[in-house]
């Protein structure tokens, strides 16, 4: 079987071209065009496509919806609105398999990845490409490679297609090969329209994925969606659906990280949003996991430290142990090096002023060191008399009278040392 890039490309292409999608015509064993592949019993055959198989492949990821039509009209080309392509690389596995100790490869053979145009289409937002296709009796629920064509407009977030496909009857409930719905794999500039699109056409709101157990608004938590999450809590979503590890969307909300020290204030005033959402929806502020842990650990582990103060002011407990025997305070200090530029301090002081058991310099645990050259320290202030509550009016509410303990836990990336020093100030200047 030859095949080659350079085939799969018209005159005067850039190798780059995003059209530039190589393509085997997956075949019947006794020689015809395969429009049901999967409902048969044989072996895959496929065949480098040429001629109109090649044209009639070009023409639909270019979305040219003329030339597709005059194909799909000349019976001579054999070729039908369900034909099935095999984009897999041969090639490319070919040169795999003679290195199978190096790669870890456990297969000796290659994985095919089937698709159709209606596949295609819906996956580059060629409406009228798919419109043509489903009026040639193209069926919208076919699945040769695992997703239907609906999977791939919602994960491209191509809402035109999605109505287009849910119009002609596509079942917003299935699953795709990794067990999620199309309602899991919204994403993109239109996440938001094909939500509402699915579940005007009955998706299931609470649907859960096949292995994770994860509902839409597990998915929406993790990715920061707000609006997508305000819709589904609207449309009845339930705010604690546990997943199979245990986890409510607010425990996912609540693990949002932070990429860079730039997007640190972005980063948690989007998670103080979407906790403030689920909360008054009616999720558990403190609802534990299968390894105990809370949504104040996850708030603490990612230096969210409005967050804390919001799941505080819940009534959790700042003491609260996890299965390995960690309080919050201890998440606030082993956080990783990203957590730095979100001012974690904040988070302790926090915790403190809520009865958090104070750290005594024997037990400090050892504490992540920042990437960079600079010297990180945290400022843990301990008060020997009752600690003001957090939010206070006062701009020295922090500071009662009596004597204030403030620890300075300085690391030392180079040496990878903890240097404990101790200053005894008064409180009231």
């Amino acid at each position: 079987m030859s095949w080659s890039p350079e085939e799969c490309r018209g005159p005067g292409e850039h190798p780059g071209d995003r059209h530039a999608l190589c393509a085997r015509l997956v075949e019947r064993p006794n020689g015809g065009s395969a429009e049901r592949p999967e409902s048969g019993s044989g072996p895959i055959v496929t065949r480098t496509a040429s001629g109109p198989a090649l044209a009639f492949w070009q023409a639909v990821l270019a979305g040219d919806a003329g030339s597709v039509s005059r194909l799909l009209a000349d019976s001579s080309t054999g070729l039908a609105p369900d034909s099935v392509f095999d984009t897999s690389d041969p090639e490319r596995w070919r040169d795999f398999r003679f290195n199978i100790r190096a790669l870890r490869l456990w297969s000796l053979t290659y994985e095919e990845e089937l698709t159709t145009p209606l596949h295609v289409a819906a996956s580059r937002g060629h409406t009228d490409v798919l419109q043509l296709l489903l009026r040639r009796r193209a069926r919208p629920d076919s699945a040769p490679g695992g997703r239907t064509a609906l999977h791939e407009a919602c994960a491209a977030g191509h809402a035109a297609c999605v109505h287009v496909l849910l119009v002609a009857g596509a079942d917003p409930n299935i699953p795709d090969q990794d067990g999620k719905l199309p309602l899991h794999l919204c994403r993109g500039a239109g996440t938001l329209e094909c939500a509402e699109l699915l579940l005007r056409f009955g998706a299931k709101v609470d649907g859960r994925s096949e292995e994770e157990e994860e509902t839409p608004l597990h998915v929406a938590a993790r990715l920061g969606h707000v609006e997508l999450a305000e819709l589904l809590l609207r449309r009845g979503a339930c705010p604690n659906a546990r997943n199979v590890e245990g986890w409510t969307p607010l425990l996912a909300a609540c693990d949002i990280r932070c990429t860079s020290s730039a997007e640190a204030e972005a980063t948690t005033a989007l998670c103080l949003q979407l906790c403030h959402l689920l909360l008054s929806a009616g999720a558990e502020a403190d609802a534990a996991d299968q390894d105990k842990r809370r949504p104040l650990h996850l708030a603490c582990r990612r230096g969210h430290a409005a967050v804390v103060e919001l799941l505080l002011s819940c009534g959790v407990s700042a003491n609260a142990m996890d299965y390995g025997g960690h309080t919050p305070l201890h998440c606030a200090l082993q956080g990783p090096a990203a957590a730095l530029a979100q001012s974690p301090e904040h988070a302790v002081r926090a915790l403190l002023n809520h009865g958090a058991v104070r750290v005594w310099p024997g037990a400090l645990p050892k504490m992540q060191p920042d990437t960079s050259e600079h010297v990180t320290q945290f400022i843990i202030f301990h008060s020997s008399s009752k600690q003001s509550p957090v939010g206070g009016k006062d701009k020295d509410a922090d500071q009662q009278e009596g004597c204030m303990c403030v620890c300075r836990v300085c690391v030392c990336v180079r040496a990878h040392t903890h240097v404990l020093t101790h200053a005894y100030t008064r409180a009231c200047a």
